[in-house]
This record gives structure tokens, C-alpha cells and sequence, in this order.
């Protein structure tokens, strides 16, 4: 079989303005097997890291094959308690103190949502796919793939606050073949916004769930 190289650009639109060049990173797009076809070449997990540092997840998106395994450390001087149960893969780390980690084995496919169950301005994505065939946009825009075999594919895509609905109108069928493909422009607008959402127990986060410190 023959590989192929495959480019894109993205174009984002947030409030009715588009974003400029240089505010573009960030969307995940991928290539997935037909149901039908040969379930074809896994990405082979790994090991990862999602770091708790300043009240902030680093990074704050994290693209990794499914199966792999994810660690949360707290570098921060006092207790975070990590979650996700949004879609994905769910999970409660419970408090844990500064030094100490957790970690968690994403075998879930699909995009989880992290929380911190203390502090609300903290959120992070996992996407976890069983593909090789993942590329993330930069921050001009543009995306690439390289090495995708002859075949048929289906194309996703997901972006931080695009609703469903139209990611899943983003996705589509495409066939590729030896040399160079260019797919063209794909065209988000953003809705919402993944800093606000409710605690682990599905209530509003209160004052006290949210420390001066």
C-alpha cells in the first residue's frame, strides 16, 4: 500500500469575528476506518503527563492513542481533586496533596472533559483514539498528516466549544490515495465556553470550592 500526505487549514469564528492568524491552534482532526474496512494501523499507547501547576492543567489539550496512561501530578502548594465525567473517559482522583500523583489508563475512545472539583477555572481535554491518523492545528492554522495508506476514511473533528451538532456535520467520508491530498478549509464557529460547567456532583461550584489561594 502507498502513503499519502494530507493538508488542511482551519478557520475559526468566536462572537461573530474570526480569529486571527496565530489564535488558530487546537482543533484535533483525524482519520477513522470505514466500519466495514480492514480495521487497519494502531496508534501504540503510551505514557503521558498532565501536569497541575498555578491553579492551571499543563497542557491544556492532550492528544494520546487509546490504552495510554495519563499522570496528574500536583505541583501546586495545596490539594486538587481532578475529574472527568463529561463523555470520555470518567473518573474522580479524589484530593490529593501538593507532591503527590495519581494516575489514570485512558481506554475509552472519544474526548473527556478535566475538571478540577476545587478550583473551577481549571479544564483540560484528553482526546483518546485508537487511530495514528491525528494531527493538531497550529497556531496559523494549518493541519498535516503524513504516511496515511490508500483507502477510504472518515474525517472528524473537534474543537473546544464547537457544539456537537456541528462536528458532527464536519464529518465526512474522503478517499485517499499516493502523492499529496489537500482537503481544503474547515470552518468552526466556537458557542461555548469550558471554563463553565458544575462541580463532580453536578451542583454550581460555591465559595468555599473556591479557595483564595
Amino acid at each position: 500500500a502507498q502513503a499519502a500526505e494530507i493538508s488542511s487549514r482551519v478557520e475559526i469564528e468566536s462572537g461573530g469575528k474570526p480569529l486571527a492568524s496565530g489564535a488558530l491552534a487546537g482543533v484535533v482532526v483525524w482519520l477513522s476506518n470505514l466500519p466495514s474496512a480492514d480495521p487497519g494501523p494502531r496508534a501504540k499507547p503510551g505514557h503521558f503527563q498532565l501536569m497541575q501547576k498555578d491553579k492551571s492543567f499543563s497542557p491544556h489539550l492532550l492528544v494520546v492513542p487509546l490504552g495510554s496512561t495519563i499522570d496528574f501530578p500536583n505541583h501546586d502548594p495545596f490539594f486538587h481533586n481532578v475529574f472527568s465525567l463529561y463523555n470520555g473517559k470518567r473518573f474522580d482522583l479524589g484530593l490529593y496533596e501538593s507532591g503527590s500523583t495519581r494516575a489514570v489508563r485512558f481506554d475509552h475512545e472519544g474526548v473527556s472533559y478535566i475538571f478540577c472539583n476545587i478550583h473551577p477555572t481549571m479544564s483540560a481535554v484528553v482526546v483518546s483514539l485508537s487511530t495514528p491518523y491525528v494531527a493538531v492545528s497550529t497556531a496559523e492554522g494549518s493541519v498535516s498528516f503524513s504516511g496515511v495508506l490508500d483507502g477510504e476514511y472518515e474525517l472528524h473533528v473537534w474543537a473546544e466549544g464547537a457544539n456537537t451538532m456541528q462536528l458532527e456535520e464536519l464529518s465526512h467520508r474522503i478517499h485517499v490515495s499516493e502523492g499529496h491530498a489537500e482537503l481544503g478549509t474547515i470552518r468552526i464557529t466556537k458557542e461555548s465556553d469550558l471554563t463553565v460547567h458544575k462541580n463532580k456532583f453536578g451542583e454550581d461550584y460555591k465559595p468555599a470550592e473556591a479557595p483564595a489561594y
